[in-house]
This record gives structure tokens, C-alpha cells and sequence, in this order.
């Protein structure tokens, strides 16, 4: 079965929005964007890569689609590698707003439900489908245990708000460290697969198990 990967930069307390430019996302009054751009090294370049070569095709929410659509079919001369797997692979897009066709070269509406076309997704040939950013898409996803495995750049800064993939929601959601390397920055390029040993435990069950032994 296919695997979904999430793939995000992450702050130090769990924000995911915005890292790339200042104005890429402000809502909610978010004043911090483009706060990535000084943790990057060449580790962390090289480990970027890695996952999209690894992908057979993105999962993208529309705000993270629209960005990625205006900016890399045209990028290819300053970023050849990252431009030919983003624009050459299959997108699948998130949205209830958007209509077919899509501008940017192979990209599809994902139809119907969203958790069930994204496990139909799962079912289908090819290697792993990579989530970018798409704060809202990797929520639901989480939501419905259609994540495998998270590949988080985690850097050594706290933003002290904005958007986050993990919600204070009462579930406990064990992950299982699959590898960790720390960058020249500081930051850290960590792999976490879901831990389907523990399963997913709901508020009342993770008060329970928590207390054992306390």
C-alpha cells in the first residue's frame, strides 16, 4: 500500500506556517513569515531533496497548491532539481473552491470525501505521495490516521503563535523515531512513523493509560 508523508518545517513550539516568505500566509495576523530561510545548510538541502526524489506524487491543500502553482513552473533555471519533481510528478489538490482544469501541469482535484479519496489514494500503485505544508489538509489527515510517517525540519526558534499540524484535541498519537540528524543551524531533520502497536487513544483511554503506575 502506497504511504502518505508529511513533509514540514516546523518551529521549535509546532508552527508550521508560513517559512518561506513574509507575505506568504498573515492570517490570523501572523507576523513572522520567511522565519526558515536562516536555518538551511547543506544537510538539510540534500535531506529536502531526498523526500521529494522518494515521492511518486504531492498531496496538496489549495492554499499550498496556489503558492507552489505561481511560483515553480517558472523557477526551474534557479532550483532545476526541486522544479522538475514538483512539476513534472502528479498533484493532487484538496480544495472545494477550485474547478478543473488546473493551471499547473499535472494536477488533479481530489474528489468526493476527502478521507476516502485519500485512502483510495493509499490504495493505488507508485511509492510514497508527499503532503507539503497544507496545514488544514495535514489536520484532517491526522484526524483520520492517513499519515505514516512525518519528516519534520525542526528549527531552533519559537514563534510564539500561528498555524500548527497538531491540534490540542485530548488524543494521544504515539510515534515511533525512525531517524534524527542535527544540521549546522541547529535545526533538527527528524522521521517519525506512526506507532501502530499503540494505535491511536482517545482522551478518556490516554487519561487511563497515563495513570498507570503513577
Amino acid at each position: 500500500m502506497r504511504k502518505v508523508v508529511v513533509d514540514e518545517f516546523m518551529s521549535l513550539d509546532g508552527v508550521v506556517q508560513a517559512p518561506g516568505l513574509p507575505d506568504e500566509d498573515t492570517s490570523g495576523g501572523f507576523e513572522h513569515g520567511g522565519w526558515l530561510g536562516g536555518y538551511f545548510d547543506d544537510l538539510s538541502r540534500r535531506w529536502v531533496i531526498e523526500n521529494l526524489t522518494k515521492a511518486s506524487g504531492f498531496l496538496l491543500g489549495r492554499r499550498t497548491y496556489e503558492t507552489f502553482a505561481a511560483y515553480w513552473p517558472t523557477a526551474g533555471e534557479e532550483e532545476p532539481v526541486l522544479a522538475k519533481h514538483l512539476n513534472t510528478k502528479p498533484k493532487y489538490v484538496a480544495s472545494t473552491t477550485l474547478v478543473e482544469p488546473l493551471g499547473w501541469q499535472n494536477s488533479t482535484l481530489l474528489r468526493g470525501d476527502l478521507a476516502d479519496a485519500v485512502a483510495a489514494l493509499k490504495q493505488g500503485g507508485g511509492d510514497e505521495v508527499h503532503v507539503i505544508g497544507s496545514s488544514q489538509l495535514v489536520r484532517t489527515l491526522i484526524e483520520h490516521e492517513l499519515i505514516d510517517e512525518f519528516h519534520l525540519m525542526i528549527s531552533p526558534v519559537v514563534l510564539g503563535g500561528g498555524k500548527r499540524i497538531f491540534t490540542a484535541d485530548g488524543t494521544r498519537r504515539p510515534l515511533r523515531l525512525l531517524s534524527s540528524q542535527a544540521t549546522t543551524t541547529g535545526a533538527i531533520l527528524a522521521i517519525y512513523a506512526q506507532d501502530k502497536a499503540l494505535g491511536v487513544l482517545g482522551p478518556t483511554l490516554s487519561r487511563r493509560a497515563e495513570g498507570i503506575g503513577a
